[in-house]
């Protein structure tokens, strides 16, 4: 189990800080569903199978949600996955726009969306385990990366200046694909309870000190207001070398 956590926790590490500099659509949104896999594990590496499993199904559902609607930002967008040819594309896209912001909080953790049931449960149940202060500070590094890259691939998408990309506003008016989005929008707002309550009968009595009980969120909350203040100077410079090694996977490919 000591293997699996230490895998776990590198994979989570890895994907998250791969995604904060990747410019492909689909590629960011492959690492945070690699980063999520590896939270699975590392709930199971601590023995809280049951956890990986109710993850695993809100998880589902708030990705399905997120890699629908970059397909349909992808084909308005004229077929581009770069989203530093995106920008400002709420005004054309609002409801994908919601939508997307949606599952991106639900994945970011935030209270009462459907991931937070299943991630905070996780992380306040591995806070209780006597692993040592470096698997704890792994562990909310990698929720604060989940943040950073989500934060980022909103603004530059929906927020940030227009990157001069073609843009269609035909895809909203498409039943067909704006449908399945509204219900799977639906489902990352109700699941969390529903299948928490239904996955565990009885309420799960967890005794932490105050800074661990506010930490995940304390983590959450710092990690919306640094990638937020530095969206504005992260382009100015070149990260050089380590955007590279980041960009192309850690050379984990070759």
């Amino acid at each position: 189990s000591a293997l699996l956590l230490f895998i776990s926790i590198m994979t989570m590490f890895m994907s998250g800080v791969v995604a904060i500099f990747e410019y492909d659509l689909k590629k960011i949104i492959a690492l945070s569903t690699l980063s999520q896999l590896g939270v699975m594990m590392f709930s199971i590496s601590l023995g809280l199978y049951e956890l990986a499993f109710f993850h695993l199904l809100t998880h589902a559902l708030f990705k399905a949600l997120l890699f629908l609607c970059a397909g349909i930002l992808i084909h308005g967008a004229g077929n581009t996955q770069d989203i530093r040819s995106f920008g400002g594309l709420s005004l054309n896209f609002p409801l994908v726009a919601v939508c997307m912001n949606l599952a991106n909080l639900s994945l970011c953790g935030v209270p009462f969306l459907a991931g937070f049931y299943s991630k905070d449960l996780i992380v306040e149940l591995a806070c209780q385990y006597s692993w040592g202060i470096f698997v704890l500070l792994m562990m909310f590094i990698c929720l604060s990366l989940t943040v950073l890259y989500s934060v980022r691939l909103t603004y530059l998408s929906f927020v940030g200046p227009y990157g001069g990309g073609t843009s269609i506003s035909v895809c909203e008016s498409d039943y067909s694909l704006v449908g399945p989005v509204v219900i799977l929008s639906f489902t990352s707002l109700v699941s969390g309870p529903i299948l928490s309550w239904l996955n565990f009968p009885a309420p799960v009595l967890i005794f932490l000190p105050v800074f661990l009980k506010w930490g995940a969120l304390f983590f959450v909350g710092v990690s919306l207001l640094v990638m937020l203040s530095l969206q504005g100077l992260t382009y100015s410079y070149k990260w050089g070398a380590v955007s590279k090694f980041s960009g192309l996977m850690w050379f984990l490919p070759w």
